[in-house]
């Protein structure tokens, strides 16, 4: 099969597994790319993620994470909710953490699609990342069509928004390549403008400044700077998405996996309340499993949600055994 009707035949298949869009580019070093991530992690902009300067030439040239990669197909799935779970009841978690964590549901779905190619046409040497190796996502998705990367850092497409999950196969198989689509943005700053903590300046983030960053990759306390500005996240931060005019052609997602876990849909007091047994259980199906419940509970006390910080401290401290051994069971 020739590679004009192996790359529609993909997108096809694609798009039967549930994802929004497919887009393929040439398996390339990145240059442009790589000049502004040196230029980012230059100023000090990734904050305490030293792991972004790691692999930095694996980062910015696919064909050094897949040896002899020719081709690097995007996909991008939608996960905007039709409504928020209860919203104001609970602390704020950030949209792409209600359901089942979208690195297991990608992954599930872009190794049936590897499966499929190789159905095609053989033997055939790749990978799949969803957010798994020094992989510029974003810039991939940009290069195969499938929207501009907006003032606010995240991928747009002009007719479904912004709300997706990225993903990619890095293969050694020649394909029909897409090219990019243009930049919309225009003169809009809603999203710079709305960022309540400032870490937005126009197609840059400075992640240290981030929401999102302060109350998830950030392991030591939130600085006191940013005391009052969280707008009441607790757990990531939706808001640049969510004034986005581009976001009014979102439609709700139709993956079951990513309807909102009843795990989470707790109080802040009931949060207080559950061990530390269960709250692994309750985060342990979501993207959520990131961070420990030490780090949520001191992030809800940052919000100011919860009362008596000290002995909630010095009870996180008590529990450190506890902790380990329920770590170690999950």
């Amino acid at each position: 099969m020739n590679a004009i009707g192996l790359s529609r035949d993909i997108k096809q298949k694609g798009q039967e597994l549930g994802f929004d869009l497919v887009g393929i580019s040439k398996a390339e070093k990145l240059e442009q790319e790589a000049r502004d991530l040196e230029s980012w992690l230059m100023q000090g902009k990734q904050g305490t993620m030293d792991y972004m300067s790691g692999y930095f030439d694996q980062r910015v040239d696919p064909r050094l994470l897949v040896p002899g990669a020719k081709s690097v197909i995007s996909v991008i799935h939608n996960y905007f909710p039709e409504s928020a779970p209860h919203a104001g009841i609970f602390p704020k978690i950030s949209t792409y953490a209600w359901g089942e964590d979208y690195h297991t549901v990608l992954k599930r779905k872009l190794y049936a699609l590897f499966e499929y190619i190789r159905q095609k046409v053989g033997e055939v040497a790749g990978r799949v990342f969803v957010d798994s190796a020094p992989v510029m996502d974003k810039a991939w998705a940009k290069k195969g069509g499938l929207g501009w990367v907006g003032k606010h850092t995240n991928l747009i497409h002009p007719r479904k928004g912004s709300w997706f999950f990225i993903g990619e196969i890095i293969l050694d198989l020649d394909l029909e390549y897409d090219g990019p689509i243009r930049d919309h943005c225009g003169t809009c700053t809603r999203c710079l403008d709305a960022c309540p903590t400032a870490a937005l300046s126009p197609y840059q983030i400075d992640a240290s400044r981030c929401i999102s960053y302060l109350t998830i990759e950030l392991k030591e306390a939130i600085p006191i700077e940013f005391q009052g500005k969280m707008d009441g996240w607790a757990y990531g931060c939706d808001i640049c998405q969510e004034v986005c005019p581009w976001n009014r052609f979102s439609t709700p997602h139709t993956e079951p996996a990513f309807n909102p876990r009843s795990h989470l849909q707790l109080t802040t007091e009931e949060w207080e309340e559950i061990t530390i047994s269960q709250f692994n259980k309750a985060i342990r199906p979501t993207a959520m499993s990131r961070i420990r419940r030490e780090k949520w509970i001191n992030n809800l006390r940052f919000l100011k949600l919860l009362p008596q910080a000290r002995q909630l401290q010095d009870k996180d401290k008590g529990s450190h055994e506890e902790n380990e051994i329920a770590e170690s069971d999950a």
